[in-house]
């Protein structure tokens, strides 16, 4: 079915719903017969009101919210000029962020300075005393250090 037929069978069942209903037909050639309604009908006159635009306009919502628009365009500027203030935009301390970052890493190098400050404590101790069994146990202390310090260094 096209869409041509559809809509002659559609003007069809509403040309026969209107006869059913009682309701006259009209044409577009035909001009329709106004309609007095309640609200434009004035008894004391006993004629059709005439509208005043201005009286129409009383508790509409149009009217409630007029100047709220510019309002909020006003507010939002405003705002935009603020938070584009080169003092709020720049941080107080112009390195804040290198320290952030450079904090993670000297955090690594702090700990492995910090092994091989305590080694060679341990081996000028040692050193001090002469001990050939303790001279051992430093050699086999310094080569867990460095095997820990390898284990470090992958996990980077």
């Amino acid at each position: 079915m096209s869409l041509a037929d559809a809509a002659s069978s559609r003007k069809e069942r509403l040309l026969a719903l209107r006869k059913r209903k009682g309701s006259p037909i009209y044409s577009r050639d035909q001009p329709r017969p106004k309609v007095l309604k309640g609200r434009n009908f004035d008894p004391e006159t006993r004629t059709l009101r005439k509208r005043d635009p201005v009286d129409g306009l009383e508790d509409t919502v149009e009217r409630n919210v007029e100047g709220v628009a510019e309002q909020i365009i006003a507010e939002d500027v405003e705002r935009r000029q603020q938070e584009l203030d080169l003092l709020n935009i720049a941080p107080k301390r112009p390195n804040w962020d290198l320290k952030r970052e450079m904090q993670r890493k000297l955090a690594k190098l702090d700990r492995k300075t910090a092994e091989a400050i305590h080694t060679l404590i341990r081996q000028r101790i040692i050193a001090q005393k002469g001990d050939e069994n303790d001279l051992v146990g430093a050699l086999n202390a310094h080569e867990k250090g460095r095997e820990v310090e390898n284990e470090s260094d992958d996990d980077e």
